[in-house]
């Protein structure tokens, strides 16, 4: 069976009576047509099912009426983070209602990230990117401002004048919110199972736990990286567990490093928050269902996507870089997972 041929906009100039240069101005936004002439000439569209073909759209200067988002993650481990499903439940919020599309690529390494956004801009695929995890001289952003390519952080902290603005949660002061609440529930030896070490937000968590430690005196503070994967939180609670003079309260950098964590305190007999307490940088179902359910720092993570959104579209509609602008509010949500330090006897400390 031959297949239906693609509408094209000589169909549509047929269709209402008008040259092929206007139905070009009509659809793409241009002056040059009447207001009565571009509803017809869309309107028409609408009902062929035409859809522009991206090579003409690119010679002709329009825009692709689609932005770019790439996680740059394991595949395996996206469907088990719920942060990254709500973020771009978010991100699809804040395009609704504007006839932009989004174009989603998980790659494998950072390699394939950078080809994206070159093959994206120079295919004229779409008009701008939201780009997350960023990292310190962040080779993806030097690039996408030498393409001229517009871009929005997810990130940690306003970015500079004139470079790609970011929607920032400040991971510093979230980090504070956590040990000081662990801090005040007399906890003096607190580990930090982080994510990847090279991305802002862990190096940000990383160095305010040592400030904290160094300015509050405690006793014995460690943070150990891992992918963010399950295997690798609980390998790491594991080390953590079962040294001699064991921490008192754990913090991992997301839900499934510490519901994995939470599973082998079980497995090694360590009570939370009995014995240990344990609170997690991610809020979601996964860690209020668990039992104990987490302590958790909880954020609004869709309208962290939604305002991303915003901020890219109005970007690319102003032709100009943005300022920076906050992310939702954090809030520590307390649940059973934490609780006050636990009295060691004296012989823990002489086993060190």
């Amino acid at each position: 069976m031959a297949s239906k041929r693609r509408t094209t906009i000589a169909d549509i100039a047929a269709r209402a009576g008008v040259s092929i240069s206007a139905v070009s101005f009509a659809l793409n936004d241009r002056p040059g047509v009447s207001v009565e002439t571009r509803r017809r000439v869309q309107e028409i569209a609408r009902e062929l099912d035409w859809q522009p073909h991206t090579a003409a759209r690119a010679l002709g200067g329009a825009r692709a009426g689609s932005i770019g988002f790439v996680l740059n993650r394991p595949a395996r481990t996206l469907g088990t983070e719920s942060f990254f499903g709500d973020l771009i439940s978010g991100i699809q919020l804040g395009l609704a209602g504007t006839h932009v599309g989004m174009n989603l690529l998980v790659a494998r390494d950072a390699d394939e990230e950078l080809a994206t956004y070159r093959d994206w801009w120079r295919g004229h695929r779409v008009d701008g990117v939201i780009v997350i995890d960023p990292r310190r001289a962040d080779e993806r952003l030097a690039l996408l401002a030498e393409l001229g390519m517009p871009a929005v952080v997810v990130g940690s902290h306003p970015t500079p004048e004139g470079t790609a603005p970011s929607v920032w949660i400040d991971d510093s002061d979230a980090t504070d919110t956590v040990l000081r609440y662990l801090h005040a529930l007399g906890h003096r030896q607190i580990a930090h199972v982080s994510g990847r070490p090279e991305f802002e937000h862990t190096a940000m968590r990383v160095e305010r736990l040592r400030a904290f430690a160094a300015a509050a005196g405690l006793e014995r503070t460690v943070s150990v990286p891992t992918d963010y994967s399950a295997d690798e939180g609980a390998r790491a609670t594991r080390t953590l567990l079962s040294h001699p003079d064991r921490p008192t309260a754990i913090v991992y950098d997301n839900d499934v490093l510490a519901v994995a964590g939470l599973g082998v305190a079980s497995e090694m007999g360590v009570a939370v928050p009995t014995d240990v307490s344990i609170v997690s940088f991610d809020d979601s179902a996964m860690v209020r269902l668990v039992r104990p359910a987490v302590t958790s720092l909880t954020r609004d993570t869709v309208e962290l996507g939604q305002r991303a959104a915003v901020l890219l579209r109005e970007q690319i509609d102003t032709g100009t870089v943005l300022p920076s602008r906050p992310g939702p509010p954090l809030t520590l949500s307390v649940r059973d997972s934490t609780g006050r330090t636990p009295t060691r006897p004296s012989t823990d400390r002489s086993a060190r």
